[in-house]
């Protein structure tokens, strides 16, 4: 079963294009959305980092597992931490344009978010769809993408996204989820555009060197290579998963 999972503020739109150019039929794979993105938020769900690895490994589980992983943003990095923690449920991963990396300080935004009052000061801004779609398309969102998502950035996802990232100090990994990278399955990807604004590529190179994990740079795009390079990424992936 192929299992995608998608970033932050994304849904699984994103993934769209890469399906089509993997030509794959329904049951082949499965491609939610993170609880509150664009979907209700379960009762007592907590959106940590935490409480979304749970989630993702519950999705494994209930696919049999054998599961090829792919994920993009917040997706790669619930990816590598529940291949970590599960390895046994893993056939193969895959993460885009995100790595757990210690040295890593998070991007503007995520720091934003991660801070009380400030982040909530952002969010209050972000119901401005219009300016706010602006923005992400500034920092390379498609904008045949960003059209489509922007009415999904509800309350409840943006309540998420506040505590999300909270969770995570802003995208400040150490301890077990560092740690316990060395228990990720030996067959794995990385995916990266070569000029993503919020994680530079180098973090990739020195995850993949550290790692030794393949790497594949789609050199001139950004953040969403996963979607403005859907035909060369479907190649990638047949190639791993092969």
């Amino acid at each position: 079963m192929k299992l995608f999972v998608h970033g932050v503020p994304d849904t699984p739109l994103v993934w769209d294009p890469l399906i089509d150019a993997l030509d794959l039929a329904e049951g082949d794979y499965l491609a939610p959305a993170l609880p509150g993105f664009g979907c209700p938020r379960p009762a007592g769900f907590s959106a940590t980092k935490d409480a979304y690895t749970d989630w993702l490994i519950g999705q494994m589980e209930a696919a049999g597992g054998n599961v090829d992983l792919v994920g993009h943003d917040w997706g790669g990095l619930l990816v590598l931490r529940a291949a970590s923690l599960r390895p046994d449920l893993v056939r193969t991963w895959c993460a885009a344009n995100a790595v757990i990396d210690p040295d890593y300080r998070g991007h503007t935004m995520a720091r934003r978010w991660a801070t009380p009052i400030k982040g909530e000061l952002v969010m209050m801004g972000m119901r401005n769809k219009p300016r706010f779609l602006r923005g992400l398309i500034e920092a390379g969102m498609p904008p045949g993408l960003g059209e489509k998502e922007i009415g999904l950035i509800d309350k409840t996802m943006r309540q998420c996204i506040l505590s999300l990232y909270r969770s995570a100090d802003g995208l400040r990994f150490s301890g077990d989820w560092v740690a316990d990278l060395d228990q990720l399955p030996e067959r794995g990807q990385l995916f990266w555009g070569e000029t993503d604004p919020f994680v530079p590529y180098t973090f990739a190179q020195r995850f993949s060197e550290r790692r030794n994990v393949p790497l594949h740079i789609e050199m001139g795009e950004g953040h969403w290579a996963c979607y403005t390079r859907a035909a060369e990424f479907a190649a990638v992936l047949k190639a791993h998963w092969a």
